[in-house]
């Protein structure tokens, strides 16, 4: 099967832009988060030898439509399902990247594993915005980087005509905790200038909202988690997220080797490598399971 980009129709009625590469095995479909693109795994297409890699752009974001319904975690589940259905995978690897992991979360809620060989799951907290009846410990280890009143107060503001926009770019630099190549910034943000305020802000709220603490436990898949030490989702909230699934593997990149949000951007041969090893064996030597 050669590369190729194609369209899916989602349930719904809305056309989604699909790449795939081709390649053997069960493919790796991957999803990335909120206001970015599929091109946030460029490096990955290529960089994870013969393997078939599937990325794609969720509705609203990139290159796929831009409806004007359908901006909630559930509905990008739903997706998902489709995008499986048109494309006739019966195994899957699914990586999610920040809300593209809630997605997947959503998805086994909904839809279940049956279709799903193993996951991996790159720095996404359990929840994002602290819920009012969460304790301070509950809120530290669930990695929540939003205070309660937060999370509208920053989806208004992005929804705001007059800042929205300088909102968003704010807020998608803060994921870089130091300085950033001026390159990879102009990348970062010209994707996430494809995705209208309109979908950011009533998305983000979504997103942010949920809590998958429960969830967690019910995972009965090979589990890699990835942190990032440098990233402003901290790094023991990956190793809570690992700690609640059964058998769970996490890996934690140290600050020398990438220090933000984006790892497979800024260091893509150590995560592509971390994550090579994990899909050909479904364990990394040098990745403990989290007891």
């Amino acid at each position: 099967m050669r590369a190729r980009s194609r369209q899916v129709q989602t349930s719904d009625g809305v056309t989604l832009e699909v790449y795939d590469t081709g390649g053997n095995g069960a493919p790796v479909l991957m999803l990335h988060g909120w206001s970015q693109s599929q091109e946030m795994f460029r490096h990955q297409r290529d960089g994870l030898g013969e393997r078939r890699v599937i990325t794609y752009d969720m509705r609203g974001h990139g290159r796929s439509e831009k409806p004007g319904r359908g901006y909630r975690i559930a509905r990008l589940a739903a997706d998902v399902r489709d995008i499986l259905v048109d494309l006739d995978i019966r195994d899957v690897h699914l990586l999610g990247w920040s809300m593209g992991v809630s997605v997947i979360w959503s998805y086994l809620e909904l839809f279940g594993d049956r279709r799903v060989r193993s996951l991996v799951l790159v720095d996404q907290p359990a929840a994002v915005a602290a819920q009012l009846w969460m304790s301070a410990i509950e809120q530290q280890s669930a990695g929540c980087i939003l205070p309660a009143d937060g999370l509208g107060t920053l989806a208004n503001a992005i929804a705001d005509d007059a800042g929205g926009d300088a909102t968003v770019r704010a807020f998608v630099r803060s994921m870089f905790t130091g300085p950033v190549d001026d390159g990879l910034w102009s990348f970062v943000s010209s994707e996430v200038a494809q995705t209208p305020r309109r979908v950011a802000a009533p998305l983000l709220f979504d997103h942010g909202a949920q809590d998958w603490r429960e969830l967690l436990p019910t995972i009965a898949k090979p589990t890699l988690v990835l942190g990032c030490d440098g990233s402003h989702v901290s790094a023991e909230s990956q190793r809570y997220v690992a700690s609640r699934i059964p058998g769970a593997l996490v890996h934690i990149f140290p600050r020398d080797v990438a220090s933000s949000h984006f790892p497979f951007l800024e260091n893509p041969e150590a995560f592509n490598e971390v994550v090579r090893v994990f899909l050909d064996a479904n364990a990394v030597s040098d990745i403990r399971p989290v007891r």
